[in-house]
C-alpha cells in the first residue's frame, strides 16, 4: 500500500493552481487558440480573422480579441485610413505561447494513436458484463 499524500488539500491545490488555471482558461479557449494561430504569421486584419476562423461570430471575435488585447497577447493597431484599417498582431509573450501550442500539437500528433489504443484497451477491459 502506498503512503498517503497528506499534502493534498483543496486549499493547497487551489492556491497553486488558481493563478495558472485563470491564465490557461483564457488562452486555451476554442477561439483564442484559433486567433493566436491565425495571427502567428504577422499582422492580420479583423475581416481576415473573421473569414479564416470557421464558425466564429463577429461578436465573439470582437470579445475574444478584446480579451487577448487586455491580457497583453495581441496588439491592436488602427491605421488612419478611410475606412480605418485595423490590424492585430501577437506580442512577444503570445509568440512564446504559440510556440508552446505548436509543441503541444506536435506531442498530440505523435501520441494520438497511442492514446486511442489505450482508450480502446481500457474500454474493453472495463466493459459492462453482458446480461
Amino acid at each position: 500500500m502506498s503512503p498517503r499524500n497528506t499534502g493534498v488539500t483543496v486549499q493547497a491545490v487551489n492556491a497553486e493552481a488558481c493563478p495558472v488555471r485563470e491564465v490557461l482558461d483564457r488562452v486555451s479557449g476554442k477561439w483564442s487558440v484559433q486567433i493566436l494561430v491565425a495571427a502567428a504569421h504577422g499582422p492580420i486584419r479583423f475581416t481576415e480573422l473573421e473569414r479564416g476562423i470557421e464558425g466564429i461570430s463577429r461578436r465573439m471575435l470582437t470579445l475574444t480579441l478584446r480579451n487577448l488585447e487586455r491580457d497583453g497577447l495581441v496588439t491592436r493597431t488602427v491605421h488612419p485610413t478611410v475606412p480605418p484599417k485595423v490590424e492585430y498582431e501577437l506580442t512577444p509573450v503570445a509568440r512564446e505561447l504559440y510556440e508552446t501550442l505548436r509543441r503541444l500539437t506536435d506531442w498530440a500528433e505523435r501520441n494520438r494513436v497511442y492514446i486511442a489504443d489505450s482508450r480502446a484497451a481500457y474500454d474493453e477491459e472495463h466493459a459492462p458484463e453482458p446480461g
